[in-house]
């Protein structure tokens, strides 16, 4: 199970459950997922403003809208009545803009659940990655802010891509005006081990009073990874984190590592020769071969796999292997790893592993296509920070629901509230995207009512959410 897709079950029997139950459970759900965080606000805020954080995430749910998504006048809309939609939008600014909270707390409680899954895997026996990705956070008609640096534009240069019968477009890559973005996800070496959970998100500028640089984020969050997991994660990395600086740092605390290595990089061979990185194993047959279903291009792809010996010149001393995958017709995959490979399944299960980094490519379509997430705009760099965590939250939320345990809702939600006709959506993997879809639909028919539960009586171990909602009603009688 890939992290935005669902196994369709289109013939499986549906549940007959009643809607607006099932609109009161999913927020409790809500509230439920994101109680430890609503009790810490608790104590710092106003119980009004808490109350506004937690409709806010419903509303972001509910509204499904690329351009104005997070646009604070249309999630005010969603927070009051639409003809009420200033008074929303001013109590949504006043809890963004309040200084006894900090967007830290969001990332502690995004760290504290990953820690948590990844104990509970490392006891199941079940090898967890910490899958590693950078992106950009584009905002190209801003020329107003300070704070934003210049990016790259992956949208740019998909819009540029040459297509047959077309005039040539530009070669040169386009900046903008924006932010980098970094993220790292957990998820399980095999599927069945669950969703994928996030780890951490964070955003930066090389520009203004919050300048900072790439190195520098990176390992801000590796001595934090590194302190706290230790070797009971493997760290995948892409080709973008190969070099010699990266990998020092990932052998100073003495990790577990997959990086995609640079075809052109010398490393040195079993002999103490410094050679190409594609030298090194060319001429040399393959130890097995496979065929493997390919996420990217949705196709059965043949595969065989080798593995040597090596050391990077930098650090003669900690010897490696490169794990070399090839497919006919594309690029072989150098995959350098601390991982010791004698053995062609121990090679697989090191390209394996780095195939699930797919899950965080699928992070970035889901989190900048689906919930809007380059679309606020606020000037204070707190605010944004804080907006844009929220939101995560939310992802991080409908994450959760792909749990085994929600598979009766989930069938239940895509049957009558997103359902699709047609051969090839019963065949094909269902997307995350109709999981949201279904649930905006229920909760804009039957609108959450948090006061209703926390009227209702439920175990004490499961009170956390529970407890702050019934603060929030009492404030209210108050």
């Amino acid at each position: 199970m890939s992290s935005q897709s669902l196994i369709p079950e289109e013939n499986a029997q549906v549940p007959p459950y009643e809607a607006a139950a099932m609109a009161q459970g999913l927020a409790m759900a809500l509230a439920q997922f994101v109680g430890s965080l609503l009790m810490e606000l608790d104590r710092r805020l106003d119980k009004r403003l808490v109350r506004t954080f937690l409709q806010t995430l419903t509303a972001m749910l509910m509204l499904r809208d690329r351009a104005n998504g997070l646009l604070l006048s249309e999630l005010g809309g969603y927070l009051e009545s639409p003809d009420k939609a200033p008074a929303g939008t001013k109590r949504l600014s006043h809890l963004l803009h309040a200084s006894k909270w900090s967007a830290w707390l969001i990332g502690q409680f995004l760290w504290q659940r990953a820690s948590r899954q990844v104990a509970q895997w490392q006891e199941q026996g079940e090898v967890a990655l910490a899958l590693w990705d950078e992106s950009e956070y584009e905002k190209p008609e801003t020329v107003a802010s300070d704070e934003l640096s210049a990016v790259r534009s992956s949208k740019a240069a998909r819009l540029t891509h040459i297509k047959p019968g077309y005039y040539t477009p530009p070669g040169k890559p386009i900046f903008v005006p924006g932010l980098h973005w970094l993220a790292v996800i957990v998820v399980g070496l095999h599927p069945h081990a669950g969703p994928p959970v996030v780890a951490a998100m964070r955003w930066w500028s090389t520009r203004g009073v919050h300048a900072s640089h790439k190195r520098d984020e990176e390992a801000k969050v590796l001595v934090q990874l590194a302190g706290q997991w230790g070797r009971a994660v493997i760290h995948v990395c892409d080709r973008g984190y190969a070099g010699a600086l990266w990998l020092g740092l990932l052998l100073a605390f003495q990790l577990r590592f997959i990086v995609r290595w640079q075809h052109s990089y010398r490393l040195l061979d079993a002999d103490g020769n410094s050679r190409l990185t594609w030298h090194l194993t060319r001429g040399k047959k393959g130890w097995d071969e496979r065929t493997l279903w390919d996420s990217r291009r949705g196709k059965l792809v043949k595969m065989s796999v080798l593995a040597v010996c090596v050391c990077h010149p930098n650090h003669p001393g900690h010897p490696l292997w490169l794990v070399v995958a090839r497919s006919p017709g594309r690029s072989p995959w150098y995959l350098l790893t601390s991982e010791a490979v004698t053995t062609a399944e121990q090679a697989w299960d090191v390209v394996l592993a780095y195939a699930r980094r797919w899950q965080i490519e699928q992070t970035w379509r889901y989190e900048k296509s689906e919930l809007a997430v380059q679309s606020p705009r606020v000037w204070e760099w707190e605010v944004r920070e804080k907006l844009l965590l929220m939101v995560t939250l939310v992802y991080a939320f409908l994450l959760s629901l792909l749990a085994v345990g929600y598979e009766p809702l989930r069938r239940w939600l895509l049957r009558h509230y997103c359902h699709r006709t047609g051969r090839k959506q019963r065949r094909v993997k269902m997307p995350l995207y109709r999981l949201r879809s279904a649930l905006s639909r229920l909760w804009l028919e039957y609108r959450p009512d948090f006061a209703r539960w926390a009227s209702s009586s439920r175990p004490p171990e499961q009170a956390d959410g529970r407890i702050v909602c019934i603060r929030l009603v009492e404030a209210d009688a108050a």
